[in-house]
């Protein structure tokens, strides 16, 4: 059991749940959030985290000196700094790879010098484009869905698993998470560092602060509540693409198991989503917005996709599910309804960051 945790992006979304989470689960425990408050929003985090006695920390993942392991005497560390968006990749670069990647070298260098465990967040875009892509689909009323009979592995009709091929580019983005997880091997193996990865697929709920390039199931709550248009890109315009869901709070619960059960989990490396029952297309998520909403935005139709995009990606968790016992609870609707209130409970404090 954990006594002191870091949480590096501890004022995100995902860093600042889990932190609150976690608090309230064991009082006891003492927890630092450690961010650079880049995102837009992250700043609304840090009263929340004060309330509950959770220490903030203002610092740099891409600084080792921010990370200083006298300073930090931790013995289990919470990595979620990530810049988590695959657009970024493509217009700023220099970011996403020394965030990324510098910043897991510093994260592994905080866990080498105290000897600290490490639970890694990583992302289901390690998977290559190109064969992601190459997945054999069906077109349905609303939405894409797996064919059955795929003649790639790790493929089926629960969605993609661990052993789906890695070969192949996957944006810088990917890129940069599937090297970190690679160090983060070699570290365990040359320093003896207790390390679990899970490869998470979407993770959306209340407090994040969802953009085009990230959180679109907020985004799309959002754009609804405040009579904002949107787009369906890519795929025929006809916002068929489809990707798994998994609220904050389901999360929490898997993180929590893992923190308790560190050891017997070290050196795994697990996909972690909603899976195929919480997945939704973005057709499916108009309609669902608009009857949590009671409102109807224009929506345009652009044919061409973005860099990046994949037409539907629904994570395959058997692996954790089974190893855990965990597995989601929250519907992708009552997800969506949750967002929906807390954007209701928090209007005038949300409206210039999500309209």
């Amino acid at each position: 059991m954990p006594e002191s945790i870091i949480i590096l992006g501890g004022a995100g979304f995902v860093g600042s749940s889990l932190a609150i989470g976690l608090k309230t689960l064991h009082p006891q425990w003492k927890i630092i959030c450690f961010d650079n408050l880049r995102r837009r929003g992250s700043e609304l985090n840090i009263p929340r985290l004060k309330n509950l006695g959770i220490e903030f920390v203002h610092g740099d993942i891409r600084c080792s000196s921010d990370l200083e392991p006298a300073i930090f005497k931790v013995d289990t560390i919470i990595d979620c700094s990530a810049e988590p968006s695959v657009l970024a990749g493509f217009t700023s670069p220099q970011y996403v790879l020394q965030t990324n990647l510098l910043g897991t070298i510093n994260a592994l260098e905080l866990a080498r010098q105290t000897q600290a465990s490490l639970l890694f967040l990583s992302t289901s875009r390690v998977y290559p484009i190109e064969t992601l892509k190459s997945i054999n689909l069906i077109e349905l009323p609303t939405r894409f869905d797996i064919a059955p009979g795929q003649t790639i592995p790790g493929i089926s009709q629960l969605g993609i698993a661990e052993n789906f091929p890695l070969q192949s580019y996957r944006s810088l983005y990917g890129t940069t998470k599937l090297a970190s997880e690679m160090l983060i091997e070699e570290y365990r193996q040359a320093y003896d560092i207790q390390a679990i990865v899970n490869r998470c697929g979407v993770i959306t709920g209340p407090w994040q602060m969802g953009k085009v390039d990230q959180g679109v199931f907020v985004l799309w709550v959002a754009a609804h509540y405040f009579e904002k248009s949107l787009s369906y890109i890519g795929y025929g315009g006809t916002g068929k693409q489809v990707r798994d869901l998994l609220h904050i709070d389901d999360l929490l619960r898997l993180i929590n198991y893992q923190l308790e059960h560190f050891s017997e989990l070290d050196g795994d490396v697990l996909n972690v989503g909603g899976g195929a029952d919480n997945s939704l297309s973005l057709l499916e998520t108009t309609q669902l917005c608009e009857t949590i909403t009671g409102k109807s935005i224009p929506i345009k139709s652009q044919e061409t996709a973005r860099q990046g995009d994949i037409p539907l990606f629904i994570t395959d968790s058997s692996q954790v599910m089974s190893k855990t016992g965990w597995k989601p609870t929250i519907t992708a609707q009552q997800t969506l309804q949750d967002i929906y209130h807390w954007i209701c409970e928090n209007e005038i404090m949300l409206k210039p960051i999500l309209s």
